[in-house]
């Protein structure tokens, strides 16, 4: 089983970007403690960052296509609008696990909603990048349970 981990928008800079809320792990570490525990689990975890909206869109589609189990989004500040990544993810059927660094529930107002959540299997947020292992988790729980 493959998982696909997306980093959406500014998460490539993690370990500079505001670490009163990200700390100070940065986006290759997060990746690194992902492979890790994929091997663990016996399943395999592809990553892909971009600060690019289209780009995320384009990688949505081609998952369709490449048998991919699950799928693991953070998709930064894309989370509260962008309908045009949720309706990428909606085109999947297999488990998605929306997943921030942050509580974003309590932060800003405008961090409180999620655009995705609706096509998403779950949220995991505020655990800073345990967040990530913790979606890889249920992604992976998920998955074998849709092909049991």
């Amino acid at each position: 089983m493959k998982f696909l981990v997306l980093h959406g928008i500014n998460l490539n800079m993690f370990g500079k970007r505001d670490p009163r809320q990200y700390g100070t792990i940065t986006l290759e570490q997060i990746d690194d403690r992902l492979a890790g525990l994929a091997a663990e689990l016996g399943v395999e975890v592809e990553t892909y960052q971009t600060n690019c909206e289209g780009e995320l869109c384009e990688r949505i589609h081609r998952a369709h296509d490449e048998g991919i189990a699950g799928i693991i989004i953070n998709a930064g500040a894309w989370t509260h609008y962008s309908y045009g990544i949720r309706d990428a993810l909606a085109i999947l059927s297999v488990p998605i696990v929306e997943t921030h660094m942050s509580n974003i529930h309590a932060r800003e107002a405008f961090r409180h909603h999620s655009v995705l959540a609706e096509v998403c299997l779950g949220q995991i947020a505020g655990f800073g990048a345990d967040s990530y292992l913790l979606a890889l988790r249920a992604a992976v729980s998920a998955a074998k349970a849709q092909h049991a």
